[in-house]
C-alpha cells in the first residue's frame, strides 16, 4: 500500500476508498498511536469526533466511534461542526485526540478523515506513518468495563460559539452580513455567532440535506453570495467551505475580497493593537505581490512558505508567529485557533469594520492586486525546473525586466509532469507576455524525450 495520508488526512470517494472497514481500522490504529501512553498507567483515552453534514458521514462516524470504543477509548460525539470547532474542543476538553470527518470543499460523494493530536493540532508525517503501519497489526481488544463509552457532546456548539465571541475586539452592532454556509458544517454555528455578536444576518446555503454540500454555494461558488449582498444592501458577505476552515468575503458592491486582502486587514488591525507577534505575517509563495507591498508600507514583515496550510503552520510554530494563511481564505490566528477558522476570520473582519467605521472596500484597498498569469506547462521534466541553465537564465531575464513591480514563480506539480509558470506584473499585458515567453522556454528546455 502506498502512503494513505495526503496533505490533510485521508480523503477519497466515500464507500470506495473511505469505507467502514478503513474507518474502523484507522480508529483502532489511532487508539494505540494517539490514545494510550505507556507512561500514563490506568489512563483511559478520550477522543472528540465531529463531522460535516454530507450523507456518508453517518456511517463513517459510526464505524469510527465503534473502532475507538472497542479499543478502550471514550468518545465524545460532537455531531455536525466545523473542523476548527473540533480542534478547539479537543483542546478545551483536554482530550487525547480528535477526529474530523469531512472532505472540505470537495463534492458530496467524497469524504475524508482528519486526526487531531492533543491540543487540537494537526499530526506530523511521522505520526501518520505510525498509524498507517499500525493498520497491519492486531487491534486492541479490551473486554468488560475496559471498553470505551460513546456519549453525546451536548454543549459542543455552544462552547465553540462562546469561544469565538470572546475573541472579538469589538461587537458587530450596525453590521448587516450575508453568510453563505455552503450547505456545510457552519450552517448552524456561523449565523449563531454573528447574531450573538450583534450583527444582522441574512443566511444562504444553510439547508444541508447530506447531498448538497458545496453544490453551487460556498467559497468555491461566490456568485450567489455576491448577488445577495447587493440585493439586501449588506455591508459584507462571508462564504465558508464545507468544513468552514476557510472564509472568503464580499464587499458591499459585490466585489470579492480574497485571503490576501483578509490577512492584510487582520495584520494591520493586530499591529495597531500591538498583538501581531514580531509584526510578522506568514504567507505562501502564491500570495500576490500586492500583499507584500502593502505589508511593507504598513511596517509588517512577511515570512513566505511553500503552498499548503501545513507549511504555514510549521513556520508560525517555528517563529512563534500568530497570524498566517493562504490566498484561498484559509487564515490561521494562532492566539485563538490551531487551524484555519472561517467563522473566526469572518467575525474578525466584521469586527474591524465596526471598530473603524470603514467599509470592507476601504479596508481591503490597502492591497493593490497585481495582475497574475498562470500557465501550466505539461509533458516536461518538472524535477529539472530548478537546475536547468536555460530555464534559470530565462527567469533571471524576466525578473530583471519586471523589477520590483513584478515577480516570477516556477512551481513543479506534486502529482503530474507539469511545471506551473506564474508571473505578476504591473499590467496584465506584461504579465501575459512574460509568462508565455517563460512557458515556451520551459517547454523547450525541459521537454521529455
Amino acid at each position: 500500500m502506498g502512503r494513505l495520508f495526503g496533505t490533510d488526512g485521508v480523503r477519497g470517494m466515500a464507500n470506495d476508498l473511505i469505507t467502514p472497514e478503513l474507518s474502523m481500522g484507522l480508529a483502532q490504529a489511532a487508539a494505540v498511536v494517539l490514545g494510550f501512553n505507556e507512561t500514563e498507567v490506568g489512563h483511559r483515552p478520550v477522543a472528540v469526533v465531529a463531522k460535516d453534514p454530507r450523507i456518508s458521514g453517518d456511517f463513517i462516524s459510526a464505524a469510527m466511534e465503534a473502532g475507538l470504543a472497542s479499543s478502550g477509548v471514550d468518545v465524545f460525539d460532537a455531531g455536525t461542526l466545523p473542523t476548527p470547532a473540533a480542534a478547539y474542543l479537543v483542546a478545551d476538553l483536554g482530550a487525547d485526540f480528535g477526529v474530523m470527518i469531512s472532505a472540505s470543499h470537495n463534492p458530496a460523494a467524497d469524504n475524508g478523515i482528519k486526526f487531531l493530536a492533543r491540543g487540537g493540532k494537526k499530526l506530523d508525517d511521522a505520526v501518520e506513518d505510525a498509524m498507517q503501519a499500525r493498520l497491519e497489526q492486531p487491534p486492541l481488544r479490551p473486554v468488560g468495563a475496559e471498553v470505551g463509552r460513546v456519549r453525546r457532546f451536548a454543549d459542543a456548539e455552544d462552547r465553540y460559539v462562546m469561544h469565538l465571541l470572546q475573541t472579538l475586539p469589538h461587537r458587530l452592532e450596525g453590521i448587516k452580513v450575508v453568510i453563505d454556509a455552503a450547505h456545510g458544517a457552519a450552517s448552524g454555528c456561523s449565523p449563531d455567532a454573528f447574531r450573538a455578536a450583534g450583527a444582522e444576518v441574512i443566511l444562504i446555503g444553510a439547508e444541508p440535506n447530506g447531498l448538497n454540500i458545496n453544490d453551487g454555494y460556498g467559497s468555491t461558488h461566490l456568485e450567489k453570495l455576491q448577488a445577495a449582498v447587493v440585493e439586501h444592501g449588506a455591508h459584507l458577505g462571508v462564504a465558508h467551505d464545507g468544513d468552514a476552515d476557510r472564509c472568503l468575503a464580499v464587499d458591499a458592491e459585490g466585489t470579492i475580497v480574497d485571503g490576501d486582502k483578509e490577512m492584510a486587514i487582520m495584520a494591520i488591525a493586530m499591529k495597531d493593537a500591538g498583538t501581531l507577534k514580531d509584526d510578522t505575517l506568514v504567507v505562501t509563495v502564491m500570495s500576490n505581490l500586492g500583499l507584500k507591498i502593502a505589508m511593507r508600507n504598513a511596517g509588517i514583515k512577511l515570512v513566505e512558505t511553500g503552498v499548503g496550510d501545513r507549511y504555514v503552520l510549521e513556520a508560525m510554530r517555528a517563529g512563534g508567529y500568530n497570524l498566517g494563511g493562504e490566498q484561498s481564505g484559509h487564515v490561521i490566528m494562532a492566539d485563538h485557533a490551531t487551524t484555519g477558522d472561517g467563522v473566526l476570520t469572518g467575525l474578525q473582519i466584521a469586527s474591524r469594520m465596526a471598530a473603524t467605521g470603514k467599509s470592507l472596500k476601504e479596508l481591503a484597498s490597502v492591497v493593490k492586486v497585481l495582475p497574475q498569469v498562470l500557465i501550466n506547462v505539461r509533458g516536461v521534466d518538472k524535477d529539472s525546473a530548478a537546475t536547468d541553465a536555460g530555464v534559470l537564465a530565462a527567469v533571471a531575464r524576466a525578473e530583471q525586466l519586471l523589477g520590483e513591480e513584478g515577480r516570477v514563480l516556477l512551481r513543479p506539480s506534486g502529482t503530474e509532469p507539469v511545471v506551473r509558470v506564474m508571473v505578476e506584473a504591473a499590467d496584465h499585458a506584461t504579465a501575459q507576455d512574460v509568462a508565455r515567453s517563460l512557458a515556451q522556454t520551459v517547454q523547450t528546455e525541459l521537454a521529455l524525450a
